[in-house]
């Protein structure tokens, strides 16, 4: 693990005022970068990770547990096995990742590279920001007046698209049976409702390598092609329920 190339003894020993400053580390238990301090590494095994509002962390990384990035706090990059990341208002983030939970971002969080998720919710909250790529396997999508750099990826997932969104990249939803995601293969039969609401963009193709439930609004923009679906128009501000 990094952080014990970091935080040794003997390291400690030798300089330890340096060692405090350097990283924040556990293996049984929570990490907590105190609000407005910087540290390289917080990281722990079986606990969460809190990086307090306007802290900033290199790593902020656990395996049983969640990340929790407060407002106006950031990390390099975050991530966990077992557990969600969550962004407060303003927080940023160069990538996160996890395996099984859920990836939070608040109003006007940023993450500058890509998120990824396996069996987990990917929700982007107004004046959020994913410049890279979204993508998770199993789960939802929602993406609410926020903006997707580098496209929107899944496997099973429902998607939908609100408020003033802008996903640049296009969508895919790749075959349950495709290892092009985290090398994991499946079989489903669920059949993911994508939803392109009132006010959105979508800039790029939509490509759909399985069944899908396609329905886009008659106020939203979808500038791309579309294959592998039927879309359906709708008015209003919900699609049909069916």
């Amino acid at each position: 693990m990094r952080s014990a190339r970091f935080c040794t003894l003997a390291f400690a020993l030798l300089a330890l005022p340096l060692a405090l400053a350097a990283c924040v580390s556990g293996v049984n238990g929570s990490v907590d970068v105190a609000a407005g301090s910087s540290t390289s590494d917080a990281t722990t095994v079986n606990g969460s990770v809190h990086i307090g509002a306007n802290a900033k962390a290199d790593v902020a990384s656990t395996v049983n547990g969640s990340v929790e990035l407060g407002d106006g706090a950031h990390a390099d990059n975050a991530h966990t096995v077992n557990g969600h990341v969550t962004l407060g208002e303003h927080a940023t983030a160069g990538r996160i990742s996890t395996v099984n939970g859920s990836v939070t971002l608040q109003k006007d969080a940023t993450v500058t590279g890509d998120v990824k998720a396996v069996n987990g919710d990917l929700k982007l909250a107004p004046g959020s920001a994913v410049n890279g790529s979204l993508t998770n396997v199993n789960n939802n999508i929602t993406v609410d007046g926020a903006h997707v750099g580098q496209g929107i990826t899944t496997v099973n997932a429902d998607i939908a698209i609100s408020g003033n969104s802008v996903v640049d990249g296009g969508i895919t939803v790749k075959k349950p049976n495709d290892n092009g995601i985290f090398g994991i293969h499946f079989s489903t039969d669920n059949v993911p409702r994508i939803v392109i609401g009132p006010g959105a963009t979508v800039n790029g193709a939509l490509t759909f390598e399985r069944p899908v439930k396609l329905y886009i609004s008659d106020q939203a923009h979808v500038a791309g092609p579309i294959s592998g679906a039927q879309a359906v128009k709708y008015s209003g501000s919900t699609p049909p329920s069916s």
